[in-house]
């Protein structure tokens, strides 16, 4: 959990440091890139799920001897991926940054930002799959270790090139690159120590193709979902940024306050995916329905947690985020309803963790498709709320993931485990 909790971070350092200059222009802008960066690197999110889920049943099923072939497979697609975004850097912020519907100088900013870190692209991907796979063997500590390196590299950078050096928001982005780099470059460290440096994969191995259509399968439904899921938060991006540009910088001054407690609460879904996989891959059903207790349990207590920290907190937090007065007035008047969004939010956590963990690939893609559908008509009852049925809207679809996975678990344990004890 604290190692998720640390990457959203590079977004919310960049945001502050821009912030503490006072001008809401940049501080939109940033806030508008940050977004898109979040979506795009959590639309191949699945580099870092499917690794974890594939890692845990490998070691669930005792096969350790693929856990190196997992490991270089998920870097091949990981850069094939990141050097396409880079390829393709020019048609897809003019098509981005167009789509958020932003001010003519926050969308400047914005493209500042975007055109810079795009070129951790690659390095960011393959960091999902080296926490992934790390996590998948239970090696939280050394997840975290990475995970606390990277941003404490971005916060030095970030802090020296935009408020010393005065590089202003391109100095975010250049900090952005520069902290991935170094944390791959400890990954591939770590991962060299574990395998005795016995990275090589004969090629027989690393193209089986069972494992080639499983992974890419998986990978794709994982896609999917988490499309449907970014389609809901770029929605909400684009709203605000409709909103103005006080409204779209508070938004995205709580959206740092949800990406906390989602990557917080996501530290469960982490475990479920660990848990869930390992037993799973051993096929022990009592191991398996035990996890998923465990993690719903501990959910509701950290949720409740996150939510009492940010009504202590939230006000604080604000300030220090911002420096605009307008700002710091519209986000407070929204804080209630991130006070809200980890509770309403604990089954969708834990449960998209334990569908992931047993490669439920397909149902998890269509409840979140279904929740998709729940989450524009609760926009459309409540729209004329303005602002305020945005944020209803979305704890809505907090809401319904997590019921809908609730509802479809026991037919799929039963399905998955039949003659199982």
């Amino acid at each position: 959990m604290v190692a998720n909790l640390t990457t959203p971070l590079i977004g919310i350092v960049s945001t502050t440091a821009i912030g503490r200059l006072g001008d809401a222009t940049l501080l939109g802008g940033v806030a508008m890139a940050s977004v898109l960066f979040d979506c795009i690197f959590w639309l191949f999110a699945f580099l870092r799920m499917s690794t974890v889920a594939f890692t845990a049943q490998s070691v669930g099923a005792g096969e350790t001897s693929e856990l190196r072939a997992i490991l270089v497979r998920g870097f091949i697609v990981a850069a094939l991926i990141g050097t396409a975004l880079m390829l393709l850097q020019v048609p897809l912020v003019a098509i981005l940054l167009g789509a958020m519907g932003g001010s003519e100088g926050v969308t400047r900013a914005a493209q500042t930002y975007f055109m810079i870190r795009i070129w951790s692209a690659p390095l960011v991907f393959c960091n999902h799959v080296v926490l992934g796979w790390l996590i998948g063997q239970a090696r939280a500590k050394l997840a975290l270790g990475t995970q606390i390196i990277i941003n404490l590299i971005n916060v030095a950078a970030t802090t020296l090139l935009v408020l010393v050096f005065d590089f202003g928001i391109a100095g975010a982005a250049i900090a952005a690159v520069i902290a991935e780099a170094a944390g791959l470059l400890l990954g591939i460290l770590i991962a060299g120590r574990l395998t005795h440096w016995k990275l090589a994969v004969p090629g027989g191995t690393l193209s089986d193709r069972t494992k080639l259509m499983h992974m890419l399968s998986v990978n794709r439904d994982i896609m999917i979902r988490t499309a449907s899921l970014i389609v809901v938060w770029l929605f909400f991006a684009s709203q605000g940024a409709r909103a103005g540009d006080v409204a779209l910088a508070a938004n995205s001054v709580l959206n740092n306050f949800l990406l906390i407690s989602a990557f917080f609460l996501d530290g469960l879904a982490n475990a479920a995916e660990q848990l869930c996989g390992r037993t799973y891959g051993a096929r022990d059903r009592d191991g398996f329905a035990s996890a998923v207790k465990l993690v719903v349990t501990w959910g509701f207590g950290f949720a409740l947690a996150v939510a009492a920290s940010f009504a202590l907190f939230g006000p604080s937090l604000i300030d220090i985020m911002t420096a605009s007065t307008d700002v710091r007035s519209i986000a407070r008047e929204y804080l209630p309803f991130v006070i809200f969004a980890p509770l309403l939010g604990v089954f969708a956590f834990a449960f998209d963790g334990v569908y992931i963990g047993a490669t439920w690939a397909r149902d998890t893609r269509n409840l979140m498709l279904l929740s998709l559908v729940i989450f524009f008509t609760a926009w459309l009852a409540l729209r004329s709320f303005g602002n305020a049925g945005l944020w209803g809207a979305l704890l809505v679809h907090y809401a319904a993931r997590g019921g809908l996975e609730a509802l479809r678990y026991p037919a799929l344990l039963k399905k998955s485990f039949s003659g199982k004890s």
